[in-house]
């Protein structure tokens, strides 16, 4: 599995007691696809569905943040 989560916050002072705060977070930050769940069910190698993955972890995800504190 390979995955990368990278976050990055910056607070600016305004004034002494004025803060802006800007964050960015995102999951996956590659997009690297991961599936899983190969259905291998009793090894039957006649089955139509035999070794296909049935799911995948979420794609690349980002958040980005604002906020203002006083």
């Amino acid at each position: 599995m390979n995955n990368w989560d990278v976050a990055l916050l910056k607070d600016t002072h305004l004034t002494e007691s004025n803060v802006l705060e800007f964050w960015l977070q995102s999951v996956n930050t590659f997009n690297y696809t991961q599936f899983f769940g190969a259905n291998s069910v009793d090894d039957n190698i006649n089955d139509p569905t035999f070794s296909q993955f049935i799911s995948a972890m979420p794609p690349r995800l980002v958040q980005v943040s604002l906020k203002f504190h006083f």
